[in-house]
């Protein structure tokens, strides 16, 4: 039986990925802040599914937090066959709006964290010559809109970067770009979601499946919903300085209220 980690497990993209792979017949390795969560979450999965699940409480913008998992992901006795890489949070307000101290935490969620996490669970992967990383990101990658934006651009480039390097070695990376999901990001972040239209929500658990379908395909980058490959269709054929407009606006009407 395989072994998943999965950070930002208790809630969201991160909850759907753990039942998937729960229900797929993995062990689970369980990460998010709130131990309370993750121990009512471990007993669930373990009661439905019959496997393991394990709860590690750590907080990814410290650096025993992700000390902590990446020791997890080097325990060559107790092996990470499949990592999923999605916590993450966003910032209410526009550059300059937002403190030094956030942005910054930000990037170490985003960045650092995704960085170290997948360099762990790749070297040990790759000495068993299998293993399959998800980092999350998300189709703000693709459009000029601030430090979330750009945070999520580095996970695209740096997880296709890898997988190119890392090719013929048995480890599979993809970067998974969902569009607006129904899941605590926004309330916790304190935006409105009330004008998105209904038409861009996505079901967490539908993306799951999609992802992991080309995950098994060997794509290092998923949308996996029609809607959002044709929008970013459209993205990639419009001038950037439009672009900048429309996805400043689209900010405006769509991100925090």
């Amino acid at each position: 039986m395989t072994t998943a980690l999965i950070t930002g497990a208790t809630a969201g993209i991160g909850a759907a990925f753990a039942r998937r792979l729960a229900a797929d017949g993995h062990d689970v390795v369980l990460v998010a802040r709130d131990m309370k969560r993750l121990r009512e979450q471990a007993t669930e999965l373990h009661d439905r599914h019959g496997v393991e699940a394990e709860v590690l409480a750590a907080d990814l913008s410290e650096e025993d937090g992700i000390a902590a998992v990446e020791a997890r992901l080097s325990n060559r006795k107790q092996p990470v066959d499949v990592l999923v890489n999605n916590a993450g949070f966003g910032n209410k307000g526009r550059f300059l709006e937002v403190s030094m101290a956030d942005e910054l935490k930000m990037l170490t969620v985003h960045c650092e964290a995704v960085l170290r996490l997948t360099s762990a669970a790749a070297a040990s992967m790759k000495d068993r010559r299998r293993g399959a990383v998800v980092n999350v990101a998300s189709v703000a990658a693709f459009v000029p809109r601030g430090t979330y934006g750009a945070s999520k651009a580095w996970v695209v480039q740096f997880t296709q970067g890898a997988a190119r390097d890392l090719a013929g070695s048995g480890v599979r990376l993809m970067a998974l770009c969902p569009g607006f999901v129904r899941t605590e990001f926004h309330e916790r972040a304190g935006m409105g979601t009330d004008n998105i239209p209904g038409w861009m929500w996505l079901d967490a658990d539908k993306l799951v499946a999609a992802a992991l379908v080309d995950l098994e395909r060997g794509r290092t980058l998923s949308i996996p919903d029609p809607r959002y490959k044709a929008l970013m269709g459209v993205v990639k054929l419009a001038p950037r300085g439009l672009l900048g407009g429309v996805s400043s606006k689209a900010g405006r009407k769509y991100g925090p209220q």
